[in-house]
């Protein structure tokens, strides 16, 4: 992950791809890697029969590249077989390349280069494994694609694809105001809603959910990147019916009602389905209503402190062990700033900002929301941002009850690949200047830099 500022006169490169904006430095990662011959090197790679199917990629040029090269060369692919184009990113664990095939096709690919020596010395070889297993279980729309993997020397090597729209960070710094229409926050939100289902449904809590870390694809969908800090568990899948979920319409809008009057603190639980024909057959309808499809890792337990300061949850800043839910407060923060353009408890220091995380309550720019989707979308985040796991909406459901609420009304989730994007930046290389990091200040009123912090 790499530690990029959060300057709005900086512009954030959109090369900053896969690895970006973790806890990362760059002065001690990699330092020799573009230097090295690698003719002398002992190389290991992964052998074909290991080259795992991807069926989201199967019309992917570049997935077919990699396929077609591996299996008619039959030994898995090396150093050898790319082309370094130039250093893209860096971070605590590693350094990121733009490379591309030399013998040809499949276009740019992302080349994430890890020092083992320099790891093991800082103690942190265990999370680039932990980010390597992940990359090996993936295979979704929203989530990287693990290309190849292989070592040289001391350095491990995994090759990912490459977003040439940057992140989202970058891409708010651009809108009008530095935020984005409700409707392109929720497009964003519904995207990383799903990718978070489909993490939870593995086991992985994410635990790193932020701007920086999703990136644009050419066609203008996300995806999610860094997974270092991420806790593997497990998930065990239910068909679960709502304990309260109210059926009737009017109880839905009274909620939102009394959310108006006091938009800080919703005081009942809170579910936007009433009771629709989903099927023709009553029995069917019967049978069906209100069930939600679960497979949360409920039970995972953590008391490592990571995360990005901004974005932790409450029972994280305390110190206290967390779970599953860490996930959802960082989806109401990530919310927040897409709408706002800044985060709700952000403050002039990051003790001071852990405080407010803790104790501050929740509040809006405005005392009154400007339009019912915005008074939908504060109702949202007010429920994620419960500083209570137990009380937080996704904590027990996940997913599932979080695709309920009013703010994603008319959106099919399953059809979201299909949905035209706010932006589609292409899949040209852009060439932006390169912020460096710098220390967390609020220059001018402006938001300080979001930093990122871990204790084993």
């Amino acid at each position: 992950m790499l530690d990029i500022p959060r300057n709005s006169d900086s512009e954030v490169s959109s090369e900053t791809l896969n690895s970006s904006q973790s806890s990362m430095s760059r002065s001690d990662s990699c330092v020799s890697f573009s230097r090295l011959s690698f003719e002398n090197l002992e190389l290991r790679s992964e052998s074909p029969e290991n080259l795992s199917l991807k069926p989201h990629r199967s019309s992917d040029s570049s997935w077919q590249a990699i396929r077609s090269l591996t299996f008619r060369r039959k030994a898995g692919l090396g150093f050898r077989d790319f082309g370094l184009v130039r250093q893209i990113g860096s971070g605590d664990i590693g350094r990121v390349f733009l490379c591309r095939l030399r013998s040809g096709g499949g276009g740019f690919y992302a080349m994430k280069v890890v020092d083992r020596e320099v790891l093991a010395v800082k103690k942190k070889i265990q999370r680039a494994e932990m980010e390597k297993k992940i990359l090996k279980m993936l295979d979704h729309p929203f989530l990287p694609t693990l290309y190849a993997e292989f070592e040289a020397s001391h350095f491990s090597c995994v090759v990912m694809e490459y977003c040439s729209g940057g992140d989202l960070h970058s891409l708010r710094h651009k809108q009008p105001y530095k935020r984005f229409s409700l409707s392109s926050a929720r497009f964003y939100a519904a995207e990383v809603l799903v990718a978070l289902e489909y993490l939870h449904m593995l086991g992985i809590i994410y635990r790193d959910l932020k701007p920086e870390n999703v990136f644009v694809r050419s066609d203008g969908h996300i995806m999610l990147s860094d997974f270092d800090l991420s806790l593997c568990s497990d998930a065990i899948p239910a068909v679960e019916s709502p304990d309260s979920s109210p059926d009737d319409p009017a109880a839905a809008a009274a909620d939102c009602m009394r959310f108006t009057q006091s938009p800080r603190a919703p005081t009942t639980p809170f579910s936007c389905l009433s009771k629709r024909l989903l099927f023709r057959s009553k029995k069917i309808q019967t049978l069906t209503t209100n069930r939600l499809f679960v497979a949360e890792p409920v039970s995972a337990r953590s008391c490592s402190f990571v995360g990005t300061h901004e974005y932790v949850a409450p029972e994280v800043a305390a110190g206290r062990s967390h779970g599953n839910a860490v996930d959802w407060w960082a989806l109401g923060i990530f919310i927040y700033e897409m709408i706002y353009g800044r985060t709700p408890f952000c403050a002039e220091t990051n003790e001071a900002t852990l405080r407010n995380i803790v104790k501050k309550p929740l509040s809006f720019p405005t005392d009154s929301p400007a339009s019912t989707s915005e008074l939908h979308a504060r109702h949202l985040i007010s429920r994620l941002l419960v500083k209570d796991p137990s009380g937080r909406i996704g904590a027990m459901r996940g997913a599932a009850e979080v695709k309920t609420h009013p703010f994603f009304k008319g959106l099919n989730f399953a059809l979201v690949r299909s949905l035209t994007p706010p932006d589609i930046p292409g899949g040209g290389i852009r060439i932006h200047k390169t912020t460096t990091s710098l220390p967390r200040t609020n220059v001018g009123g402006r938001m300080p830099q979001s930093t990122v912090f871990d204790y084993f």
